[in-house]
């Protein structure tokens, strides 16, 4: 059990007093504690009694909750950071009298490493086998290094900051939660260039193909334009003629009018 699966101190008093007692307070109803008191006489018998004994049910139950204790292991992982350890050593001594105390002290850099390429060896990144062998070990240097920063700095301000394994394993995660979505996001927009070249390339051919059809109706507007020149020059030709026509038809009706 560890610090986030307390969600109420009861907790710790029940295993508080499983520790210091074997048993849980009001826990098993008197039936139940007689029953199971009576179903393990026969080991109580191979084991602690003598022929003839008959045992009373009171050390049949002493003798079911020492078995409970012996075989019973319980696991529990607190951090030291906080007043809460504090408190809890107080308020519940058996969590700490009745159990064998592992202290985890810093990780040397070389188990930091081991710890990261454990965590990235199955997680890609689009690079070769040094760089990422060198992204582990930086990554251990740098909670070694925010380990001695933290140590200067209750040095200077006399106020601890707290850096633990969980942290490095939080580290850890969050690099390859912000890389997948970097990497996610550059994939995107590589997507989204890649469509706007295609859509660029696409309307360069076009502008292309729009240069060709007007290459062919500036020739075919230069022949209309030709063709209308020379329709003009005789229009021109003929509308001299129909002049000269006209001042002759005019001069043969003022010689009639005379």
């Amino acid at each position: 059990m560890t610090d986030s699966e307390i969600k109420t101190e009861d907790f710790l008093e029940s295993i508080n007093s499983m520790l210091a007692t074997g048993e849980i307070a009001g826990l098993i109803p008197k039936d139940e504690r007689d029953l199971f008191a009576l179903e393990s006489k026969n080991v109580y018998m191979k084991e602690v009694g003598q022929k003839g004994d008959d045992p009373s049910t009171l050390e049949l139950w002493t003798f079911f909750i020492n078995r409970v204790r012996d075989c019973l292991h319980m696991v529990l992982a607190f951090s030291p950071v906080g007043n809460k350890f504090r408190e809890r050593a107080r308020k519940f001594p058996s969590l700490f009298s009745q159990c064998t105390i592992d202290w985890f002290l810093p990780w040397p850099e070389e188990a930091l490493v081991s710890v990261s390429q454990k965590f990235l060896n199955s997680f890609k990144i689009e690079c070769n086998k040094e760089t990422k062998s060198q992204l582990e070990k930086h990554m251990g240097k740098v909670h070694d290094l925010v380990t001695e920063v933290c140590g200067d700095y209750f040095q200077r301000m006399r106020r601890y900051v707290y850096v633990t394994p969980k942290s490095y394993l939080s580290f850890i995660d969050q690099y390859k939660i912000v890389y997948k979505a970097k990497f996610d996001g550059i994939d995107k927009d590589d997507m989204n260039i890649r469509n706007g070249l295609d859509k660029l390339k696409e309307a360069s051919e076009g502008v292309e193909e729009l240069k060709i059809d007007l290459k062919k109706e500036e020739v075919k507007l230069k022949e209309a334009s030709e063709v209308t020149d020379k329709l003009l020059k005789e229009l021109e030709v003929e509308n001299r003629k129909a002049k000269i026509k006209e001042e002759e038809v005019l001069g043969v009706k003022t010689k009639c009018i005379a």
